[in-house]
């Protein structure tokens, strides 16, 4: 998971969140908790708060908090909502002179595209709940 320190960050905020969910948690806090720093914590869940997962609370008893049951959050949803691929071969390139080149990055490119693919729908299995051991019979039946 360390292939992309944002998604563990934010997988491992979410899960202290659902098993407090019922208070802030600080930039601070959660910084502490992942062993990085505060404005880390504050553009990956900034991206959270705008896709709608958590709310964020400005001043002196602010903070981050979820903003739906977490049984209803799935990691590809998380993996998603951050707009970060996993793989930084399928990006596009700059044009090059060489066919071969162009050949072998479009082959490449697609099969990545076709990884991670699978990756969301296999992350897609799983809940924050699920992960943060509160998963509750409002489940989805058809998760493993």
């Amino acid at each position: 998971m360390k292939s992309n320190s944002r998604l563990s960050l934010a997988l491992h905020a979410l899960s202290h969140m659902a098993r407090e969910s019922d208070r802030y948690w600080t930039s601070a806090e959660i910084a502490e908790h992942a062993g990085t720093n505060p404005v880390v914590v504050r553009r990956a869940l900034g991206k959270l708060a705008k896709a709608g997962f958590l709310l964020a609370k400005k001043g002196h008893s602010g903070g981050w908090r979820l903003a739906c049951d977490p049984n209803d959050i799935s990691l590809a949803d998380i993996y998603l909502a951050l707009e970060e691929g996993v793989f930084a071969a399928s990006q596009p390139v700059e044009p090059t002179k060489c066919s071969l080149e162009t050949a072998l990055h479009e082959k490449v490119a697609g099969v990545l595209t076709d990884i991670e693919g699978v990756l969301i729908a296999r992350l897609g299995q799983t809940s924050i709940a699920e992960i943060s051991g509160h998963a509750t019979a409002q489940s989805d039946p058809a998760r493993p």
